[in-house]
């Protein structure tokens, strides 16, 4: 099983509105280095889901349910997708400000990508 993290600002799609669905498809995303993570994901993989912008914290764990497919949302047809479904809140979300203070965290992509 891998680790993943995915973002999204709370405003357009958060933590609430997945745990109301049940279930999204994790579309939209436009970065080849994200697209190549989405294409590796397998089901039964565990995601971080992150509050990107506002809020900058993790606040829960995903589970990948679909594999990638196309995007349909993508005009150029070169993105897809995945689907996940909510597992676990976190009691306290992980800010960024906390991570960065943790030593074993250091070489996180999270923290040395200020592009995540």
């Amino acid at each position: 099983m891998n680790y993943w993290l995915m973002k999204s600002e709370p405003s357009v799609y958060g933590w609430d509105n997945l745990v109301k669905d049940k279930r999204t498809s994790w579309s939209g995303v436009r970065n080849y280095q994200a697209s190549n993570n989405l294409k590796a994901m397998k089901v039964g993989d565990r995601a971080f889901f992150y509050h990107s912008n506002e809020g900058l914290a993790v606040v829960g764990i995903m589970e990948i349910v679909k594999p990638y497919y196309p995007d349909p949302s993508d005009k150029t047809q070169r993105f897809g997708m995945v689907d996940v479904k909510p597992l676990t809140p976190f009691k306290t979300p992980a800010t960024m400000a906390d991570i960065k203070k943790d030593k074993k965290l250091a070489d996180m992509v999270l923290v040395k990508n200020s592009r995540l």
